[in-house]
């Protein structure tokens, strides 16, 4: 880092500007913004938006990596804002546009129904078919229990891993690695009773098989997710389980 870089310097922020029904197809602008060693490009972002342009639309909460809200397209790669810094990119320009594989609302905001329609189908939570323990006890796990889904547990529903995925870029209808990843961690939760109704969603059409291992999603994911592993690890499962309904009376399955 120069020591010039706190004293006065700036780089240029060009932003993709877009408003459907209005711009026939999104134009980037440049803007100004100071660089500082400390600015993450959502800092740059916020400069613009308080500063120079408050028309300028774009999501973002925390601004501590933890509510993945603030994923953008960084000079060509899916990132989290808040976690890229402006002086990565010195002397700039610093290209900021929505994440890719999304329809665009407005600027830098990208539409997340399909992606949460997505996740929901897949119910990611913990799915009990029986008896709860009294309210004073707990369902108890030793660590090897938790080691086998921790990992999966740590995504934040970016959308980092969509944005990378070239399966999800040429079909909408793939259910995408956050998703799958999750329906991973709660199958491997042994508080979980719900991997048998997750198969049906997870190996049809649109899901695991859809996968062709890449490995793009996993690159991307700020927090070390793996979603490809969980995606392959799956796919083991899911063949096992076809063959077992296969060998089953047709009234057992």
């Amino acid at each position: 880092m120069r020591a010039a870089e706190t004293a006065g310097e700036s780089i240029v922020l060009r932003v993709s500007r877009y408003l459907p029904g209005r711009d026939a197809e999104p134009v980037p602008r440049d803007y100004e913004v100071p660089l500082r060693e400390e600015w993450s490009v959502l800092d740059g972002l916020n400069h613009v938006k308080d500063v120079l342009d408050g028309s300028l639309a774009y999501r973002w909460s925390c601004r501590m990596g933890i509510c993945g809200s603030c994923g953008m397209t960084v000079n060509g790669e899916p990132r989290l804002t808040c976690g890229t810094f402006l002086s990565e990119f010195a002397p700039g320009p610093v290209v900021v546009e929505p994440l890719r594989g999304f329809a665009v609302i407005r600027d830098l905001v990208v539409d997340i129904e399909p992606f949460l329609g997505k996740l929901a189908s897949v119910t990611p939570w913990l799915v009990r078919n029986g008896a709860e323990p009294p309210p004073d006890a707990e369902f108890a796990q030793t660590p090897e229990q938790l080691g086998a889904y921790k990992q999966f547990s740590m995504c934040i529903n970016c959308m980092l891993c969509y944005s990378a995925c070239p399966v999800y870029a040429l079909d909408e209808d793939f259910l995408g690695p956050a998703a799958i990843a999750l329906a991973q961690r709660y199958n491997l939760d042994s508080r979980d009773m719900g991997a048998a109704a997750r198969f049906d969603v997870l190996a049809a059409a649109g899901g695991v098989w859809d996968c062709t291992y890449v490995g793009e999603c996993s690159a991307a994911c700020p927090k070390g997710v793996d979603p490809a592993g969980a995606i392959q690890q799956y796919k083991l499962t899911a063949a096992m389980e076809t063959v077992r309904r296969f060998l089953l009376p047709k009234g057992a399955r």
